[in-house]
């Protein structure tokens, strides 16, 4: 039976902040993330099992580095791949097999976990090609949704994407995850989550026929370089990536090993406060996700995007001031509401501003670029502890995090593209 959104889409309802209103408009957006959803949901799922699994081989601060490492590398080497051969074949196609293979590796998992041989070099390889799939679904995802919604309708669109998947993957997920995880093993938190998968695949392949990238002629190299010299002809597009890419070298590192260490061995919690976190971030991506649908794209959206950048690393450092379970949830929700809303915004500059047909590449630069240093941040996590401490760690990276996202939106040309229309749009400078 499908959900009536008309019934929900009315005055003084929903339609007030404008989340539904992509999903009356396009039943192809609709079907894509009734099955995102459910996929989402296992994912945040995954995200707890992993958590508390390599802590459960290896019980040290490097463990999650680690992983971390393992999960990022295989990206980082994928995703320029990814790009291109999402603007160069049928981006649904692109999505099946990044979803079935995901689901084999997640499966795996689950296997070796009930028979008890699942050891942490096992966990990491598994978990390398779990991400190294992840990298071709990503770029497809983010190109297929402007060919499906409506140009006026993609700032609406993004904050539903900002509203669901924290709602999913950061509350109900890791929510569900913590009590899977204590009652019935990490084991069974994976082979559900495998099953997920199938979910997100189904709607794929319930998608309408999309047009053919223009693309589809180059061969990948050409394509890679295409989306290169696009990059670097708009001080907007290189100057954010690379702000991004120091400021995740500064913290995400840190916060990602370092958060679950806190709460396990420092704050003595167990895999449901870790969920209780987890989930308090979904709580303030969501809110900020309703207000930007309510409010819609910032006139100066280029500035706030910063503003709300930068303010959200700064957050960071109350990780490392936290001393309560209580403590670390709100600073997680004030992260992630700040973090949310400035990628809303960034998506639909994104959307606005870049062609369809290299809309693909760009995503997937996008994140090469930003989380390109990542297996970095992860190595120098452990040398930073047993230098200076996790609080310590945690508190220093916030500041070298908020000093280089800043810095950025000052760069000469940065803002030009405020308040103009794509076609008025040229080229600001050059790298």
């Amino acid at each position: 039976m499908q959900p009536s959104f008309e019934a929900l889409d009315r005055p003084g309802g929903l339609a007030r902040v404008g989340l539904l209103r992509p999903l009356r408009a396009s039943r192809d957006f609709r079907v894509l993330w009734a099955g995102m959803t459910v996929s989402l949901i296992g994912d945040g799922i995954f995200l707890i099992a992993v958590s508390w699994t390599a802590f459960k081989l290896w019980n040290a601060p490097g463990a999650l580095a680690v992983i971390g490492i393992a999960m990022t590398v295989p990206t980082i080497c994928c995703l320029l791949a990814g790009g291109a051969v999402s603007d160069r074949f049928d981006r649904r196609r692109v999505l099946i097999v990044s979803d079935l293979a995901r689901a084999c590796a997640v499966a795996l998992l689950a296997g070796l976990g009930f028979r008890g041989a699942l050891t942490f070099p096992l966990l990491a390889i598994l978990c390398a090609a779990y991400s190294a799939a992840g990298a071709f679904f990503t770029p497809a995802f983010e190109a297929t949704v402007p060919g499906i919604v409506a140009t006026d309708d993609l700032p609406a669109a993004n904050a539903l994407d900002q509203f669901v998947r924290p709602l999913a993957l950061r509350l109900i997920g890791p929510a569900l995850g913590g009590v899977l995880v204590a009652q019935l093993g990490y084991a069974t938190a994976f082979a559900i989550d495998a099953a997920s998968f199938g979910a997100s695949t189904a709607a794929v392949i319930a998608l309408g026929a999309q047009h053919a990238p223009a693309g589809s002629g180059q061969s990948t190299g050409a394509a890679i370089r295409q989306g290169f010299r696009f990059v670097r002809r708009h001080v907007w597009l290189w100057g954010t990536l690379v702000s991004a890419a120091i400021a995740y070298l500064a913290f995400l590192g840190p916060t990602e090993a370092l958060v679950p260490y806190l709460v396990k061995n420092e704050l003595h919690g167990s895999a449901a406060d870790l969920g209780i976190v987890y989930a308090a971030g979904g709580i303030g991506a969501i809110a900020a996700a309703v207000l930007m649908a309510q409010h819609g794209q910032p006139r100066r959206d280029l500035t706030f995007m910063y503003g709300c950048w930068t303010a959200a690393t700064l957050a960071v450092a109350g990780y490392g001031l936290a001393r309560s379970t209580a403590a670390l949830a709100l600073v997680c929700l004030a992260f992630n509401a700040l973090e949310a809303a400035g990628t809303i915004v960034w998506a639909t500059i994104k959307q606005r501003h870049v062609p369809n047909e290299l809309l693909g590449r760009v995503s997937s630069l996008d994140w090469l670029i930003s989380i390109g240093l990542l297996p970095v941040s992860y190595a120098l996590t452990a040398p930073a502890v047993a230098l200076v401490g996790v609080r310590a760690t945690l508190v220093t990276a916030a500041f070298i995090g908020a000093a280089a996202t800043l810095g950025a939106l000052f760069l000469p040309g940065m803002r030009a593209i405020e308040g103009t229309s794509p076609d008025t749009v040229a080229p600001t400078a050059t790298a």
